[in-house]
């Protein structure tokens, strides 16, 4: 007979297990199943997040910060800005 606690305990492990095989899934496994998931009768913050995950990434979770309306004075041919990118915690 399983108590109350041990319920608890074994919802909470379960609830890791699939978010660590979540994060340590490959993006393209993880896009195809979120695109499977999405055909499923989800809650709404649930669905919107598999949804936003089966689109295609960019590859390098930038979302377009590095576009500004601001234009750039003109440099001289051949060269190339540095452009550096503060690393955000998750």
């Amino acid at each position: 007979m399983m108590t109350l606690q041990g319920l608890f305990v074994a919802l909470i492990v379960a609830g890791c297990c699939v978010y660590a095989a979540w994060t340590l899934m490959p993006s393209a496994a993880r896009r195809t199943l979120a695109g499977a998931l999405s055909k499923l009768t989800l809650p709404a913050p649930v669905a919107r997040r598999m949804a936003k995950a089966a689109t295609a990434s960019t590859g390098c979770g930038c979302d377009g910060c590095d576009r500004s309306e601001v234009t750039r004075p003109a440099m001289p041919a051949g060269t190339r800005p540095v452009a550096f990118h503060r690393r955000v915690g998750r």
